[in-house]
């Protein structure tokens, strides 16, 4: 393979207007980032908790960022979608473990968030939500079934730009204790209500299977190689680190100083919340809360649609944009399947911190799997840099402890609670190809070293 450096690209935008007219791809990871999920885990942890989780809110956005570049460098380098990378250099039964890992989660995820997107649509207009997830599915598949990755993309700049401005702004309004919050950049983990589903869940908004998976695809609808280096360091940091950075920060700010109560501790929903935000942002603080969740909730749920339909058609060598019938028509079962999430019971808050922290179990194996090929002179030009290498360990062992620690919170009520069961059968699973696939890059590299 040509020895391709990707440090000195030859195109080079020559001011930042430039560089603002050609983001994307980063951006619709930042749409699932930035979604009701993130937003429910986030202010879960400040609720229960206060600044105590500062820490993982702050981390999650390095980490995510992190794991961004590092699935930005292997689809530059490779020039590819990553189910094909991993097809061509690990075999094809990994490149099925990550197909099922991530549709598995984006699948639960899709579930959930037109839950939350019906069930916010029903609170401002008084509409049944089953009502509400016919309609929402209508729009969606008429929307990317018609436009695709460019529809996704205007949506997700947009959407994200004006609800990470809405909350940014709800921090000048309520009380911060700059004292308590400095306290809560100590990491530990607190006990009690489930505080290491919670951290999962936090990070688990960040640095997930999902945005790790679909960074290769988004590039290669945008037209990116190598060239775009520079571009997509850009487009990373204005997404993750400020965009995301700011809105996960300002939300968390907000519930650890107004709703950190036992009464919302323990019954956390968007209402509640809503309402507790009144006394300090007035009369028409519920309006406005649930206006930026139904946001957040729409832009995510365009963005996550798409992945699925990306790697099922990179595995079965589909094209990957709707003018393959095939792939429009994976799209539209995604966006109809997702659509049963409205006849969902239950409230959606716990329901999307609950997905969030089963995502971050199967995150550490597309981590694994990245770290293995970037580091494979077979499969890129050039191997990781060192800071890069040690970077995606630190990401590893850090989404490692908080899955197990999410996982072993689920163990005792594996027998009686069929949900549990799922999410501790899935771990196991993804934890025995997680283990096998560091053996199989052991023996490779020691294979190497011998030659």
């Amino acid at each position: 393979m040509t020895d391709v450096s990707v440090e000195t690209p030859t195109r080079s935008p020559t001011d930042v207007r430039s560089y603002l007219s050609e983001l994307g791809p980063a951006w619709l990871a930042g749409a699932i980032a930035a979604g009701p999920a993130t937003m429910a885990a986030v202010l879960t942890a400040g609720a229960s908790f206060g600044y105590a989780l500062l820490w993982v809110v702050v981390l999650s956005a390095v980490l995510g960022a992190t794991a961004q570049y590092l699935s930005m460098r292997l689809g530059l380098l490779t020039e590819q979608g990553i189910v094909a990378t991993v097809e061509e250099n690990l075999g094809e039964f990994w490149a099925w473990v990550l197909v099922i890992d991530t549709v598995l989660a984006s699948g639960l995820a899709q579930l959930v968030i037109m839950k939350t997107v019906a069930d916010v649509s029903a609170m401002i207009t008084g509409i049944d939500p089953w009502i509400w997830g016919i309609v929402w599915a209508l729009v969606l598949a008429l929307g990317l079934a018609g436009g695709g990755y460019y529809i996704a993309e205007i949506g997700a700049k947009v959407i994200v730009s004006a609800v990470v401005v809405a909350f940014i702004v709800s921090v000048f309004v309520v009380p911060i204790d700059g004292t308590a919050a400095a306290s809560g950049l100590v990491p530990t983990i607190p006990e009690g209500l489930g505080g290491a589903l919670v951290a999962a869940g936090v990070l688990g908004g960040a640095v997930h299977i999902t945005l790790i998976t679909m960074q290769t695809y988004t590039m290669r609808a945008r037209g990116w190689t190598r060239d775009e280096y520079d571009l997509g360091l850009f487009d990373i940091g204005t997404s993750m680190l400020i965009a995301f950075g700011l809105f996960s920060l300002a939300t968390f700010l907000v519930a650890a100083s107004v709703l950190h109560t036992p009464e919302l501790a323990a019954d956390l929903d968007a209402i509640a919340a809503a309402e507790a935000l009144g006394p300090l942002a007035g009369d028409w603080a519920a309006g406005f809360f649930l206006l930026g969740l139904w946001g957040a909730a729409i832009s995510t749920l365009g963005a996550n649609a798409v992945v699925p339909p990306y790697l099922i058609a990179d595995k079965l060598d589909w094209g990957r944009d709707v003018s393959d019938t095939r792939f429009r028509a994976a799209l539209i079962v995604v966006v109809f399947a997702g659509g049963l999430g409205a006849f969902l019971e239950g409230a959606f808050f716990p329901l999307l911190v609950l997905v969030l922290a089963f995502g971050l179990v199967g995150t550490p194996f597309a981590l694994v799997v990245v770290l293995y090929l970037l580091n494979d002179p077979e499969t890129v030009p050039e191997t990781n840099p060192t800071i890069a290498n040690i970077g995606a360990l630190v990401l590893i062992a850090i989404t490692t402890v908080l899955a197990v620690g999410f996982v072993t919170e689920e163990i005792p009520t594996a027998t009686s609670d069929p949900v549990s069961a799922i999410v501790v059968g899935f771990a196991g699973a993804i934890g025995l190809a997680t283990v096998g696939l560091v053996v199989k890059y052991i023996r490779e590299a020691s294979r190497l070293a011998s030659n």
